[in-house]
């Protein structure tokens, strides 16, 4: 349809063209004929009129009817000619080819004036297409490197651009994902949402991402244009730094009256013990007395557990072997039996102690998490521990088969735990390990059978 719609008033458009050439060169003809033919006439009469033979005159004739012709052919192509080749420069420039240029470019010449108008246009335009391309090109770096997921939509909301970092976000290759609309790739909560705001996208719960929206246009057609920003690790932050105030105020002012309480303590229980009391009334004091001690020194203890997510130093980077690390770690694990599964030959700049210490805690929480499930006994391995290289990022993962996880997002919050005497900074110790690292620590329940799976993502 749209061919025969567009089809003859293109065809139509160059026979007028074509046309107008033509009645333009016709005019040119004419004008050279009727300049000529005055002096053609004249000197016609003038040969007949001579005394010379019949050949003679004929023989001069048709020599002056063809010198006729010839200058104005000469006449017509030194004027067709030109217009022409301008023609053909400027149709080329319509094209997008710079590559022909105007002759005759020459100065105090209405025609060389023209031609070199028509060159200099040529390079403007040359220098243009240029410019375009290589900022083109640069817009085309800038965005495949930002690390930040970027989409562009129609107003019909098909997927017209994507980023690598969108295409990882949504892990699909961009073939897969171009002219798909939001709903089919799960993006329609960003392209209706608010912009500057905070959201959850189920591609990746346990992110929080900044939607910035505006609006384009290309070729005139309005086009939306999405970017994401992962604030989750910011707001972690902000929240740790919370935390840690938090828990600096409390333990300085706990602190100052921990210790003289402790202290005081365990001075009366030395003097009840050197005075004479019943014997039932000395039992009972240094019952009392020993209660408050042991407390004070308890809630003490309590207090530095916490404080080490306030003074966690920063990690100190060397070559670390991942199947050394994983090894070790899974045989200081006696209480239930640790799978270690075959992975690659790998080392990573890491703090070997702190990431030693995150695999303790999650291998720890898997193995209580089997004793309290009752599945320690089952065949096979209760807990186990793989590695991997995946996308320039190693993979830990401490897989187990216990419950799962009632409550997934409650699982890093800081004094949360289900566990009768955990103290639950356990993990969120492990996740700020991680973080320092450069990397994300997940814990998620299993979908292939009961359990839960606690993922470490490192460079590697």
């Amino acid at each position: 349809m749209a061919s025969s719609r567009h089809g003859p008033t293109l065809f139509t458009s160059s026979a007028r063209k074509r046309k107008r050439r033509r009645l333009y060169e016709r005019r040119i003809r004419v004008v050279s004929m009727l300049v000529a033919a005055p002096g053609l006439i004249v000197a016609l009469i003038l040969t007949f009129q001579q005394h010379w033979s019949r050949d003679t005159m004929w023989s001069l004739a048709a020599f002056l009817v063809l010198f006729f012709l010839i200058a104005e052919a000469v006449l017509h192509d030194q004027v067709i000619r030109p217009l022409q080749t301008l023609t053909n420069v400027i149709s080329s420039l319509r094209e997008e080819d710079f590559s022909f240029r105007a002759r005759g470019a020459a100065a105090n010449d209405a025609l060389g004036e023209l031609a070199t108008e028509v060159n200099t246009l040529a390079d403007k335009l040359s220098e243009q297409k240029t410019s375009a391309i290589e900022a083109t090109e640069l817009l085309k770096r800038v965005v495949e490197e930002i690390d930040t997921p970027l989409f562009t939509f129609d107003p019909n909301g098909r997927l017209k651009l994507v980023n690598s970092a969108g295409s990882r976000l949504l892990q699909q290759s961009r073939e897969d994902l171009l002219e798909r609309s939001a709903d089919d790739i799960g993006l329609t909560a960003f392209l209706h949402a608010d912009p500057n705001v905070t959201s959850v996208s189920p591609l990746s719960p346990n992110a929080r991402w900044l939607v910035r929206r505006t609006s384009f246009r290309e070729k005139g057609v309005p086009h939306t244009l999405i970017l994401l920003s992962d604030v989750s690790r910011a707001l972690r932050e902000e929240e740790r730094s919370a935390w840690q105030r938090l828990i600096r105020v409390l333990g300085h002012e706990l602190n100052n009256s921990l210790t003289p309480i402790k202290s005081i303590a365990g001075t009366l229980l030395l003097r009840v013990r050197s005075m004479a009391l019943s014997q039932q009334e000395q039992a009972d004091f240094e019952k009392g007395l020993g209660i408050i001690e042991a407390r004070s020194a308890s809630l003490n203890r309590f207090l530095q557990a916490y404080r080490q997510i306030a003074q966690m130093p920063a990690p100190k980077l060397q070559p670390t072997a991942v199947r050394t690390l994983v090894e070790r770690t899974a045989e200081l694990e006696t209480r239930v039996r640790v799978q270690v599964e075959s992975g690659p030959e790998i080392s990573v700049n890491a703090d070997p102690d702190q990431l030693e210490q995150v695999l303790i805690n999650l291998v720890r929480n898997a193995a209580e998490a089997v004793l309290q499930s009752g599945h320690a006994q089952n065949g096979g391995s209760p807990v186990s521990i793989r590695w991997a290289l995946n996308a320039q990022h190693l993979q830990i993962h401490v897989v187990d088969s216990g419950p799962g996880l009632l409550n997934p997002e409650n699982a890093f919050v800081p004094f949360y735990t289900t566990k009768e005497s955990g103290s639950g900074i356990g993990l969120v110790l492990c996740r700020q390990i991680v973080e320092a690292h450069g990397g994300t620590l997940q814990l998620l329940n299993r979908m292939d059978a009961v359990g839960c799976i606690a993922t470490i993502s490192i460079p590697a």
